[in-house]
């Protein structure tokens, strides 16, 4: 069990945010406590994939504007603007 101090320790090695002592300090610890070397890695892991989701869940919002912009009849004129801009000349 991981407990909510040791979150934040690691929370902060992986941000860069822990000052210079408390830095090397983990530092050390990780060295000696393979335990702790793995739930750095779980955790890491653990926001790449919750940063994945949430690149994910942009697209989509932006796929939705896109498409509320491009195909719906009130936004006709926006949409030829926006092609008139982007449009050879």
């Amino acid at each position: 069990m991981t407990s909510w101090n040791e979150t934040r320790q690691i929370e902060a090695h992986l941000f860069g945010t822990a000052d210079t002592g408390s830095a090397l300090v983990f530092e050390a610890r990780l060295m000696l406590d393979n335990e702790l070397a793995d739930k750095v890695i779980w955790q890491q892991k653990a926001y790449d994939t919750i940063q994945q989701y949430g690149r994910c869940q942009l697209k989509k919002e932006i796929a939705l504007v896109h498409n509320k912009l491009f195909t719906q009849p009130e936004h006709l004129s926006f949409s030829q603007k926006i092609w008139q801009l982007f449009s050879k000349q």
